[in-house]
């Protein structure tokens, strides 16, 4: 063995060492709790494929999946829609273009729990008071409080937050577009909305599948929003999978029952990604 490959495998080896230390290893023992009733202490049984038996059987994990997948296709379009607006926008011939990119991109530096609190302040005291000001009732009253509104309100927070990162990574394709593409279109008549539709759009698809691929993993996967501004309420209208298996399975005596969830929710996101990666993938264009 060289001194070149030696060297490549004394900086691997720890990297994987500590990658199956506090991913592998805690990915493994958490599949295997899924086969007993342990509930995060003491002793426990092997109880075979009851707990994942149990999961199809359980109104509160289904009402869970209900709001999940609701938040994440709602969150979803609504972020890329917005996001590929905003980077037409900050692609086009303006000035300041490079200060108001780093402006937008402000709220994805913040963490989900700070900017989920500041929204709380902001749907607990300022909306209501805004709205009892203007007389608007629907606003009057604050949303996370009510149970046809508060999943709206954890929406609007994941959105505004993740909107930045897609907006780069929107930009970033447009400027792959080659300008004599859109010459060579302006001489059939391509403009306007015909050139954004039988243009632009086809040649920018790989940055859709990647951002509609990872809006919709992470939107499955809500957790901070959802703490900061809910905590599942009111009345567990905004449980999200991961919070469920986050305060059950550790304050909740559920240990092995929530490790049979995660393993069946971590299923769910993969099967969803394979198929938008094949869906989305079947509709790009090549130059």
């Amino acid at each position: 063995m060289s001194s070149r490959e030696k060297s490549f495998l004394a900086i691997l080896m720890p990297i994987m060492a500590l990658f199956f230390l506090f991913n592998t290893l805690p990915l493994i023992q958490g599949f295997l709790y899924s086969f007993t009733n342990f509930r995060g202490f003491g002793t426990y049984d092997w109880i075979g494929l009851r707990n994942y038996a149990d999961l199809f059987q359980d109104s509160r994990v289904g009402n869970s999946y209900r709001f999940t997948f609701l938040f994440a296709v709602v969150s979803t379009v609504l972020v890329n829609v917005l996001s590929l607006v905003l980077a037409l926008g900050l692609n086009a011939k303006i000035s300041a273009k490079s200060a108001l990119r780093g402006i937008y991109f402000i709220p994805n530096v913040l963490g989900g729990l700070v900017v989920g609190y500041i929204f709380s302040f902001f749907f607990t005291y300022i909306l209501p008071a805004f709205g009892t000001a203007i007389g608007l009732s629907d606003l009057s009253s604050s949303w996370l409080a009510r149970t046809d509104r508060a999943w709206l309100a954890v929406v609007v927070v994941a959105a505004w937050q993740s909107i930045a990162m897609n907006t780069l990574i929107y930009i970033s394709g447009l400027q792959t577009v080659p300008l004599d593409v859109y010459e060579a279109g302006a001489i059939d008549g391509a403009t306007g909305w015909r050139r954004f539709r039988h243009l632009t759009l086809p040649l920018i698809m790989p940055f859709i599948t990647i951002n509609m691929v990872l809006c919709m993993k992470n939107s499955l996967m809500v957790f901070d929003q959802i703490m900061a501004l809910t905590q599942g309420g009111p009345a567990q209208s905004t449980e999200s999978i991961s919070y469920l298996i986050y305060s059950n399975g550790m304050g909740g005596g559920q240990f092995g029952y929530q490790s049979a969830n995660a393993v069946l929710f971590f299923v769910v996101i993969v099967v969803i990604s394979v198929f938008q990666m094949k869906f989305l993938g079947s509709k790009e264009e090549q130059l």
